[in-house]
């Protein structure tokens, strides 16, 4: 109900009154006429601007009511709706209480025992933020997208045709998952219970540090019990769940496919459902209309084949010009001025059983109507007016279809036998000066043949059209189609009979058979062939690069055209006369084998199989001829051209709702450009998961390491925590932005059914995850174990060195004899352990804490890098290829030198300020992470051939 008026639907009693008392209109229980009168409308006739301008004042816009979307307080808890964020606040707010009890116990309460559960508080709370970010992000890309729909709407009459577009739109609406919808929801379950599994490991295995127990007569005894400790590790467990899993995956992958949408729409690719641009990328097989997609849709007729006499029946003429400019070129060796009877017929045939026109618009030729009989024309003009017969115009400025004018004003059109697809001919009545009525027609050779009795020789005389005669005929269609020619016959009729004394009124006893096209294939029997013109489609000049970029990607051609042998095959599958019963047949034959199917249409009865497909490409501007011969009218007279021009647009907007993508410029190389965009949007989306999942399996592998050699722990909760948020947050986002591989295209197309992670990927995974493992653990042994390491001086800061035996063993310092450490700086402060030598590896592990938060931080940027590209190198793809990134870099790199340099941060986090040294060796140990992807690229370069093959082999035995 259109915002501002009366919702009548929601009212029920009768009698209903407005908020002023003032009773309502039941326009919903009142005869249609009463509320005609009501609101004083006319349906014949309409609004005038100035009525529909006044009930705007009174009614409000005819739209629909905008729904506002929940607040941003309701969008920040949203992002609470997690199992595991839920746990990690439970397991905060249990800590804070133990702080607080033992603080009341001790009879001292310190603000430093509170730090860890507000700091986790804070860091969820930033982090819900950044995920409302992100969503935002994601909604302001989805509603710019708006901006390229259009805001109006044709309304029409209740036809067949509107009917058919409403079941098109319902169906359009039920949306099926994606391929990588579908492996992101498997992927997402099997990677939660993976990571659990290793969380709830990790918090098994430091068992031993809340849980203790001593051995009397083989059984175990005395048990004891920290709960405190027991919170603590549970926290890191929690903690390390919820940085491993990327919960930001949606968000980013929404940002991804609107950002890659805005560039489709850029190159005339107008995507209606967001998810299609994912399966761009891994479409198989393209089927293509050949008009108006992979040719100009302009046609200009080439040859012109005329009967000839008993001892030569065909002669031929070549039609010179490829422009609507009928001064472009002439037919050679014709006879000007001198036609006779046989080129006559060809010339009335051609005017007046046409719908096209076209108009001069300064040096430009601009044609209206179907491309084919704007050619006609054009070659009608072409051929000139025979002796005697006086155009009755000048050849002024802008009179381009002098000749076709002519004929028209010899003969009246008061007919029309519109196209169809069974009898594919059109046919005219038209009435001479002299009242005599005759049929002309044109249509496809073999079908007008089919319907033809005689022949009409040069001379004028009719003569029986004998196999001889046919033969001849269908060998000049058959050369002429060889050479890639629409071809076109020529056909009249003298003997109409009950239509002898038709002039188009609707009382007439003949009208009722215009009325049913069932009638159409008797009226036109008995014809007399008269000739036919071969008509060419230059192909547009980019298709032939457009096709080789789609051979090398791997894709399979399908072109569907009209006439048969219209054009050689030379690679791809060539149908023609393709129905729409059969292109859904070739789309469900495709899809049943496995591939991904995109299919091109332009009309109402292209639907179904723009639905079918994969991938339902509409044509935008222009369309191809179906649309027009599917709605030509029976009459101007009978149905009216304000129905007939609706009817005509509406064709290609049931099209248009049907498909998953829509056509600016009925280009095929935008749908090849489109592919790649795809392409590059996938690659983008895997990029990301590619460093996410590498990265977290990086956390979870530093975690388990130190609690499986038993060394103290080297990040804490909070630390985890903030390096879910600057990983998670802008570089993955910068990563939506990558550009397109520079081998994007020369690859082949990945199944529908490929796995999102292969076993490849997964080794890398897990070789660069455990890398950032072992980094992280080994630059807090190497402090603790090492004065330098790398010609690096470590021992500037004065700490004392352990013995790997020693680390690994620190929950048994208290029984070890003469253990003693000197002091150490760390920043402003010196801490002693006079005291107590063992909080050595407690208190004292903050500098080697700080090395391992700070390579973690290091080696996922560098790993940001890696990402780039899934195997091209960092040679072909240098960094500065996506600035985003590089941005990205410096802002979470400025976020940890934050954390890290300002005294109360640091504090909070647990951390101290680095030395130059300190900071060449986090950087010496987190760079390798680079020449290590770099090695896996390599390998995967050269092994890209022998894995995509089996692939392929793999599939066809599932298929199979």
């Amino acid at each position: 109900m259109g915002r501002g008026g009366q919702d009548y639907g929601k009212r029920e009693n009768l009698s209903a009154k407005s908020s002023s008392g003032e009773e309502i209109f039941a326009a919903w229980a009142k005869d249609v006429s009463e509320c005609e009168e009501y609101y004083q409308v006319d349906r014949d006739y309409g609004l005038s601007t100035e009525e529909v301008e006044k009930s705007r004042e009174i009614y409000g816009w005819n739209e629909l009511e905008k729904h506002e979307g929940p607040s941003i307080w309701r969008l920040v808890l949203d992002q609470f709706n997690d199992t595991l964020v839920r746990i990690l606040l439970v397991a905060a707010v249990v800590s804070f209480v133990l702080a607080w009890y033992d603080g009341e116990e001790g009879g001292e309460m310190e603000i430093t025992a509170f730090v860890e559960p507000l700091v986790i508080f804070l860091i969820l709370i930033v982090n819900a933020i950044v995920g409302v970010w992100q969503e935002n992000n994601a909604e302001k890309a989805l509603e710019a997208l708006k901006e390229i729909q259009s805001e109006q709407a044709t309304i029409g009459m209740e036809t067949e045709i509107g009917n058919v577009h409403s079941q098109i739109h319902e169906a359009s609406q039920s949306e099926e998952d994606t391929p990588l919808k579908k492996k992101l929801n498997e992927f997402g379950e099997v990677l939660t219970a993976i990571i659990g599994v290793i969380c709830a490991l990790v918090w098994l295995i430091n068992v031993k540090y809340f849980l203790t127990w001593e051995y009397v007569d083989g059984w175990p005894r005395n048990f004891k019990f920290s709960f405190e400790k027991c919170t603590y590790y549970f926290e890191i467990a929690v903690a390390l769940a919820v940085a491993a899993i990327p919960e930001g995956l949606p968000a980013v992958i929404t940002t991804s496919l609107a950002l890659g949408t805005r560039k489709m729409a850029q190159k005339n690719a107008l995507v209606r459902k967001l998810p299609s641009v994912e399966t761009l990328g891994c479409t198989t097989v393209i089927c293509s209309d050949k008009t108006g997609t992979l040719t100009t849709n302009q046609m200009a007729a080439a040859g012109l084949v005329a009967m000839g006499s008993r001892a030569k029946p065909i002669r031929n003429f070549k039609v010179e010009g490829t422009t609507y400019n009928p001064l472009d070129g002439k037919i050679r060796g014709w006879p000007v001025g001198r036609m006779d009877a046989n080129l006559q017929m060809i010339a009335k045939i051609a005017a007046l059983c046409n719908d096209a026109s076209i108009e001069q618009s300064g040096n430009h030729y601009v044609a209206t109507g179907i491309p084919t009989e704007a050619a006609l024309k054009v070659m009608v003009e072409k051929m000139g007016l025979p002796d005697g017969l006086d155009s009755g115009t000048s050849s002024r400025y802008g009179d381009v279809l002098r000749c076709c004018r002519a004929w028209n004003k010899l003969e009246r059109r008061i007919a029309t036998l519109e196209f169809d697809r069974d009898r594919k001919s059109m046919g005219v009545i038209v009435n001479s000066r002299s009242g005599r009525k005759s049929l002309l027609v044109k249509g496809a050779v073999e079908n007008v043949l089919e319907r033809s009795s005689h022949v009409q020789l040069l001379d004028g005389s009719i003569v029986e059209l004998d196999q001889t005669s046919r033969e001849t005929i269908l060998q000049s269609l058959h050369e002429m189609s060889s050479s890639a020619l629409r071809c076109l016959g020529f056909a009249y009729k003298e003997d109409l009979r009950e239509f002898a004394t038709y002039n188009g009124d609707e009382d007439h006893p003949a009208h009722e058979l215009l009325l049913n096209p069932s009638n159409y294939s008797s009226i036109e029997s008995k014809l007399i062939f008269v000739g036919l013109a071969g008509l060419r489609d230059p192909p547009r000049k980019e298709v032939r690069q457009a096709i080789e970029d789609c051979r090398a990607a791997g894709k399979e051609f399908m072109e569907r055209h009209d006439p048969k042998g219209h054009l050689r095959q030379d690679g791809g599958l060539l149908f023609s006369r393709a129905e729409p019963r059969h292109k859904q047949e070739i789309v469900r034959f495709l899809k049943e084998d496995g591939e991904v199917v995109a299919m091109t249409g332009d009309g109402v009865n292209d639907a179904p199989a723009l639905k079918l497909a994969d991938i339902g490409i509409a044509m935008g501007i222009a369309g191809t001829e179906v649309q027009y011969q599917l709605m030509h009218p029976i009459a101007f007279n009978v149905i009216g051209a304000r129905i007939f021009l609706w009817l005509r647009a509406h064709a290609v907007e049931v099209a248009k709702e049907a498909s998953d993508m829509v056509l600016a410029d009925d280009n095929f190389s935008t749908i090849v450009a489109a592919v790649g965009e795809g392409r590059s949007i996938y690659n983008n989306m895997k990029a990301f998961i590619r460093y996410m999942i590498s990265s977290n399996i990086g956390e979870v592998a530093s975690i388990f390491l130190t609690a499986a050699l038993g060394i103290p722990e080297g990040l804490i909760p909070v630390q985890l925590l903030w390096v879910n948020l600057v990983t998670d947050g802008p570089p993955a986002t910068a990563l939506g932005f990558n550009p397109p591989d520079n081998d994007v295209m020369k690859k082949p197309p990945r199944r529908s059914d490929d796995s999102l992670i292969s076993a490849w990927i997964l080794f890398r995974y897990l070789v660069i995850g455990l890398y950032v493992g072992i980094a992280t653990v080994g630059i807090f042994i190497i402090w603790y174990t090492h004065d330098s390491f790398f010609g690096i001086d470590l021992s500037g800061d004065g700490h004392s060195l352990v013995t790997y035996s020693q680390l690994s063993t620190w929950s048994q310092c208290r029984t070890w004899e003469n253990f003693s450490v000197t002091p150490f700086k760390a920043g402003s402060q010196v801490y002693n352990f006079d005291a107590n030598p063992c909080d050595y590896f407690q208190t004292g592990k903050i500098k080697a804490m700080t090395l391992s938060l700070s390579v973690l931080v290091a080696i996922e940027m560098f790993n940001s890098l890696n990402a780039l590209s899934e195997d091209g190198s960092l040679l072909t793809m240098p960094p500065w290829v996506n600035p985003w990134l590089l941005l990205a870099m410096s802002v979470s790199f400025g976020l940890h030198f934050l954390i890290l340099y300002v005294p109360f941060l640091a504090q909070i986090f647990g951390i101290v300020p680095l030395s130059l040294n300190e900071w060449l060796l986090v950087l010496a140990v987190a760079f390798p992470v680079i020449l290590i992807d770099e090695i896996l690229k390599f390998v995967g370069r050269c092994t890209s051939g022998v894995r995509a093959s089996g692939s392929r082999k793999s599939s066809k035995r599932k298929a199979e």
